[in-house]
């Protein structure tokens, strides 16, 4: 049942009890679409919020504000979207991850129930909406810089070698080494020796083996040593060989490492306050003495102050990512670390766990958590852009033959990926939170608009809330074991995962083991690691399959389903390559006694994504909307037509969609279209493998009726 929209007299702002049909008609596309896209561009920009801390593959939060003003809103969807709004209602996302879904709709003043198996989601979704004292924040983290800086900060100057007085050091760059099976000395191992290229910097910048220093030379197809002559193009490591500069040994390199890879620094990029205006690009220099002094210094402090840190030991799990970390020697979670950053980071968390105020407390060991993605041994340097690349920079463990140390507390406006600059970014992000915006273009001007009255924070509550008061459950947990009421939500909104896609709990287990030390009251902390059982994601190292992934998210869509009232919505994205991967929401939308009333197209991605990039993969998702309703009465559009008016909208923004986009456009169809031919007879107490097998045949069925390519 509906009701009508009212006027808060005090605000002017529409306020609505339920929704009043319907998002299958007011969503649209296009203008959805060119919101989209500008925003995944920046994301940071238009939705500071993720700033909060990393999670993966967030979807834009345009796209999800817009399915909920589709379905709650009053007007067009184009004239809601940047009007203030405070709808009741209390709506839910079982898969809530980063939290784009719980930020978009506690912006717009509904209650809110968000799960997530992972404690890392859990947090980070409760630090976005918690309240936070901001001037304090502020002020305790200066102290905390302060004090770090006094012990360590020596630790990150070098001498400039312009006018060779103090300078600190943004990156410290370090290459692989290993002993040779031949000659025994130590083996260098360069997979190519440029460290910058000339783009953002006037010359090319090569490490010379011979020299053993960094050269600067002029852009050339074939640069050689402008001292000695070597030839800076030698690849002195390639395809896990290597070759000895000492005795031209041609050897493996990684068979079986039984310890952790040992690093050699080679070069350092600095920031030298009296010179830096007169100096024609950046700062490189070669190592001196001083500077490998400092690192010695370093383990000796780790050494001795080591009792006092709380520097976590735990041994890393075995997974279908991390084994790549095994084969490369790290057991420990530590051993990503040089001894200068475990030092920094060890005194750093025992000076924010002496901060009295919790929320402040909680924040500053947030901004320690994300911003380790910069302070480890797996971070490479980006020789076009000259600047560090996080850990996350792509999906996995890659390790790679070189990495880039970044200055640990940071340089002010200098660099990226320090404590100080992951503390600005929060700060904006908190900002975000208590006034958000959006950002449209006029003539091609960038204008920011504040969407008065809506807010992201909202009051914290342990079990499901009501429309009103506002209030916020956010629970770390199985989604299907919430204990929720039947007929209290109102939508389902949600961004499941895509099967096999990312290996959630295994990369958030390196920010894990750190966050708990300071989390051991919270009972969300308490397992050793995020991995369990009843993650969904697809694993083949936990032997969790397609028939897991189907199985669970049945479970999810039931108890959702039971909660919801009669005529609300389950709205999820979803995009993958393979057809097989669709068949588990079919699944699960039967069993949960729903069907699909729409299918909708909307940006998740950008195509420079670096986890993308170069594939055949999709930045389009498909949007299933669901229902418990009879839809069999109507004529649906055949598969062809909808993704041909699914590629006309997109083209209209504008944007072509890819042979990868028009692929998961049409595998989305087809699954909604199987959805709909089977509801009649879908029977969920069947085996499960039989459930499969029918979802299955109805895939292969429709496919079979689809005719022609989309171009």
């Amino acid at each position: 049942m509906t009701r009508d929209a009212v006027t808060n007299p005090e605000t002017g702002e529409t306020e609505r009890q339920c929704p009043a049909r319907r998002l299958e008609a007011r969503f649209e596309p296009t203008f959805v679409a060119r919101l989209a896209l500008r925003e995944k561009q920046v994301q940071q920009s238009y939705r500071p919020i993720i700033s909060i801390h990393k999670w993966f593959a967030r979807r834009p939060g345009s796209v999800f504000r817009s399915l909920l003003l589709s379905e709650f809103g009053q007007d067009s969807l184009s004239s809601d979207y940047f009007k203030g709004h405070s709808i009741r209602g209390v709506m839910a996302d079982p898969f809530m991850g980063g939290g784009t879904t719980v930020f978009e709709a506690a912006r717009l003043g509904l209650s809110l129930v968000g799960g997530d198996v992972n404690p890392m989601a859990y947090w980070t979704v409760r630090q976005g909406v918690s309240p936070l004292d901001l001037e304090l924040f502020q002020s305790e983290a200066q102290y905390v810089i302060a004090n770090v800086h006094e012990h360590i900060g020596h630790l990150y100057q070098t001498r400039c070698t312009n006018c060779f007085e103090t300078a600190e050091v943004k990156y410290f760059h370090h290459v692989k080494t290993c002993d040779c099976p031949s000659c025994g000395e130590k083996v260098d191992l360069f997979p190519g020796l440029r460290l910058a290229e000339a783009v953002r910097h006037p010359r090319e910048v090569y490490h010379c083996q011979d020299c053993d220093a960094l050269r600067e030379v002029e852009r050339s197809s074939h640069p050689h040593c402008p001292e000695c002559g070597f030839d800076l193009k030698t690849r002195p490591a390639s395809r896990s060989k290597a070759t000895c500069q000492h005795c031209s040994e041609h050897f493996k390199f990684t068979p079986l490492l039984a310890s952790p890879p040992r690093h050699r620094p080679f070069g350092i990029e600095y920031h030298c306050r009296t010179c830096y205006d007169k100096v024609d690009g950046r700062q490189f220099k070669t190592p001196d003495t001083e500077d490998l002094a400092r690192i010695e210094q370093a383990s000796e402090l780790l050494y001795e102050w080591g009792d006092g840190l709380v520097i976590p030991d735990d041994a890393i799990q075995s997974g279908d990512e991390t084994n790549r970390l095994h084969r490369w020697g790290y057991k420990h979670w530590r051993d990503l670390f040089s001894d200068r950053q475990l030092l920094g980071l060890g005194l750093l968390m025992r000076r924010i766990g002496e901060v009295s105020n919790n929320e402040v407390r909680y924040a500053l060991a947030t901004v320690f958590s994300d911003f380790l993605r910069y302070q480890n041994l797996l971070c490479r340097y980006d020789t076009y852009a000259l600047k560090c690349q996080d850990i996350f920079a792509v999906h996995g463990f890659p390790v790679a033959l070189l990495a880039c140390e970044n200055n640990l507390l940071g340089i002010s406006k200098v660099g990226s990926g320090s404590f100080e600059h992951f503390v600005g970014k929060y700060v904006k992000a908190k900002q975000y939170a208590k006034q958000p915006y959006e950002i449209t273009y006029v003539n091609n001007r960038k204008n920011m608009i504040p969407i008065v009255g809506e807010s992201i924070e909202a009051p914290l509550t342990d079990s499901e809330p009501t429309a009103e008061p506002q209030a916020a459950w956010i629970a770390s947990a199985p989604s299907q074991k919430l204990s929720l009421r039947s007929d209290s939500l109102d939508g389902v909104f949600t961004d499941p995962p895509y099967f096999d896609n990312v290996q959630y709990a295994e990369l958030m287990d390196f920010c894990y083991v750190w966050l708990r030390r300071f989390m051991r009251a919270h009972v969300q902390f308490s397992p050793d690691t995020t991995r369990t059982d009843d993650e969904l994601t697809g694993n083949v190292t936990r032997l969790r399959g397609i028939q897991e992934f189907a199985s669970g998210l049945s479970e999810v869509f039931c108890q959702m389903s039971y909660a919801m009232k009669p005529g609300a919505p389950l709205v999820f994205t979803y995009h993958h390559n393979e057809s097989e991967a669709y068949v588990p929401l079919i699944i699960a939308i039967l069993d949960a006694g729903l069907t699909c009333t729409e299918t909708l197209v909307a940006p998740g991605e950008m195509s420079a994504s670096l986890h993308i990039t170069g594939t055949k993969s999709s930045i389009l998702d498909t949007v299933f909307v669901c229902r418990a309703e009879d839809v069999s009465s109507e004529h649906p559009r055949s598969v062809k037509q909808r993704v041909e008016a699914d590629v006309e909208a997109m083209r209209k923004v504008p944007y072509k969609p890819t042979e990868g986009d028009i692929a998961c456009l049409e595998a989305g169809h087809i699954a909604a279209s199987a959805i709909r031919h089977l509801r009649a007879t879908w029977d969920p107490e069947e085996s499960l493998e039989d459930r499969f097998e029918t979802a299955m045949e109805a895939v292969r069925w429709v496919r079979n009726e689809t005719e022609g390519t989309y171009r």
